[in-house]
């Protein structure tokens, strides 16, 4: 198994700041928090990197909120500072991660997606019933709050097997842990 080693100042640099802001704001430009981080862009981006190289960064509290897809799901969404940073971090770490993932997994996945779920899901279909010829099944689940879920002490583990820069381990278990502290919060205040 590889290891990787001195990723945080690839994450964090200024310019992988900057890169991750301009992937982050591709389909949000309508969006009211979007804009107003965009309007002192260079300064809200240099007092994130001041944050990051200094190791003072805190990540905020998520907002949430209900939305019907067709069913009602409850969404907790991050500041767009802490969402530019989840780019950075995805930019640097999915090149780690991507080849070790099953072939026939398609969500928020590069070149993956809904669509080419239901080709495979087709293709498959096809060859076990054998060009509908054959009666076959296919179980459609979801996991109930998955993320919410996940045991994330085994989450950090996982990571921290590959990645063996102690900068980069610490921002990643600051990230996860601020969505459990947000989703005990949540959860306390409907109890």
């Amino acid at each position: 198994m590889k290891f990787y080693k001195d990723l945080y100042w690839l994450i964090i640099s200024p310019a992988s700041l900057f890169r991750a802001w301009d992937m982050f704001k591709a389909d949000k430009r309508n969006r009211q928090d979007v804009g107003d981080f965009e309007l002192n862009l260079e300064k809200n981006i240099f007092d994130l990197y001041r944050d990051l190289k200094n190791r003072t960064y805190k990540h905020g509290a998520y907002r949430g909120f209900w939305i019907h897809d067709p069913k009602p799901r409850r969404i907790h969404k991050a500041t767009v500072r802490d969402r530019v940073l989840h780019h950075a971090i995805f930019n640097v770490l999915n090149p780690i991660f991507e080849p070790t993932f099953i072939p026939n997994s398609f969500s928020c996945r590069i070149g993956k997606g809904t669509h080419k779920g239901m080709e495979k899901i087709a293709e498959m279909l096809r060859t076990v019933s054998q060009n509908n010829t054959r009666q076959c099944y296919a179980l459609k689940c979801d996991i109930k709050k998955f993320f919410d879920s996940v045991d994330h002490d085994i989450l950090i583990k996982i990571l921290e097997r590959r990645i063996k820069d102690e900068k980069v381990n610490s921002l990643l278990r600051e990230i996860i842990s601020s969505y459990v502290a947000t989703y005990e919060r949540e959860r306390r205040k409907t109890t």
